[in-house]
């Protein structure tokens, strides 16, 4: 590596933990490129990301992608400084795509690889110049490449939902709460395919939810009784966990039931319930966590952080908890190349040796495993 770098190294960092392939280029905390192929509508008719297609697509869109991102931030791979790849979670065969591409470029060019895990990297556009801005304000939590020193982290997506507390980004992340089994997108994605609604199904139920009476039907919160929950002195055993399996069995018999007696399914009201159901159940187990743990700062991010109900509440309840809310733009909200480039950036300046590599990709990665 070229040591007149390492104070603001260049860093290429590689995404491929699911349907997007991304790559993206940071110098330090300045975000110069974040490039992203996504094969989602190769997914589309069968409802669901389908593992195989979306390794084949990576292979395809990889070295295209990285034409591009290297053209829009004017540099070359010989100016690079390091490489950061997703190495986990994720699925196995994606990862494997982005891994191999990672470790050939190393390789080829000598420069230093880092394997970093995906869900830290979640937090890492924090430190993005210009990235996250707190919602309904400006200027983010990582201004002047810092983060706060009680931060928390909300993410939301096709394959996560947790709270993770951060300490230090490059060696100290601790897992607070997670789903016990579907991921919220994931239940957004099945009960949107039980109302006809298609893939994906947050877009489609989030923008059907604003037509629709939110409180015509109750359904269940999951892990919220007090044999789950605990007390403050006694915690339970999922005091912040969240189940939406339970959720989803609960919407498909709410159907059945319309139709078995002939009447119109009331899609949106079914659409608008259910939504408040997740976010009323997310938002409030996130905000117990935080003030439980100390945490005064919480970054919201994920695919489903684009979700405007979940924004909305989370926004209120983190105001009147007197939490500081910060949600990065849109495209470094989703699975990306920048939010690699920025923790392995970080790694780098903290100066963590790099992983080498002799490592493979880990589909059930730790989150307390940040590199490596």
């Amino acid at each position: 590596m070229n040591r007149s770098h390492t104070v603001q190294p260049l860093v290429l960092g590689i995404e491929s933990s699911c349907d997007e392939t991304g790559v993206g280029i940071v110098r330090g905390t300045t975000l110069l490129t974040n490039t992203v192929s996504s094969s989602m509508d190769e997914h589309v008719r069968f409802g669901g990301v389908i593992p195989e297609i979306a390794s084949r697509a990576h292979l395809d869109a990889f070295v295209p992608t990285l034409q591009e991102a290297l053209h829009e931030a004017g540099v070359t791979l010989d100016d690079i400084d390091a490489i950061a790849v997703t190495s986990g979670p994720g699925l196995a065969g994606a990862l494997m795509v982005g891994v191999c591409a990672a470790k050939a470029l190393s390789v080829a060019t000598g420069k230093p690889l880092y394997a970093i895990n995906h869900l830290v990297a979640h937090v890492g556009v924090a430190l993005l110049d210009g990235g996250p801005g707190a919602a309904g304000g400006t200027g983010g939590p990582g201004s002047g490449g810092r983060l706060p020193e009680n931060l928390g982290a909300l993410l939301v997506s096709g394959g996560h939902t947790e709270i993770l507390r951060i300490r230090s980004i490059t060696d100290d992340v601790e897992m607070l709460g997670s789903t016990i089994d579907d991921a919220a997108g994931e239940a957004y994605d099945k009960v949107a395919r039980l109302l006809g609604l298609g893939y994906p199904g947050g877009p489609a139920i989030d923008k059907l939810a604003k037509e629709g009476n939110a409180k015509a039907i109750r359904f269940p919160r999951g892990l919220t009784q007090p044999k789950y929950m605990g007390t403050t002195e006694e915690p339970g055993p999922h005091r912040y966990d969240w189940s939406f399996s339970g959720l989803k069995t609960a919407v498909a018999r709410c159907v059945e039931q319309f139709e078995a007696r002939g009447e119109d399914v009331p899609v949106a009201d079914i659409a608008a319930a259910f939504q408040e159901a997740v976010v009323d159940v997310i938002t409030s187990k996130a905000v117990l966590a935080c003030n439980e743990n100390g945490i005064t700062d919480l970054l919201l991010g994920g695919g489903v952080a684009a979700n405007s109900r979940l924004r909305e509440l989370t926004g209120q309840r983190c105001s009147s908890a007197g939490i500081t809310l910060h949600v990065p733009p849109l495209p470094l909200c989703t699975d990306n190349g920048a939010m690699v480039a920025a923790l392995g950036s970080q790694l780098i300046m903290a100066g963590i040796a790099p992983s080498g590599v002799a490592f493979a990709p880990d589909s059930s990665l730790p989150v307390t495993t940040v590199s490596v």
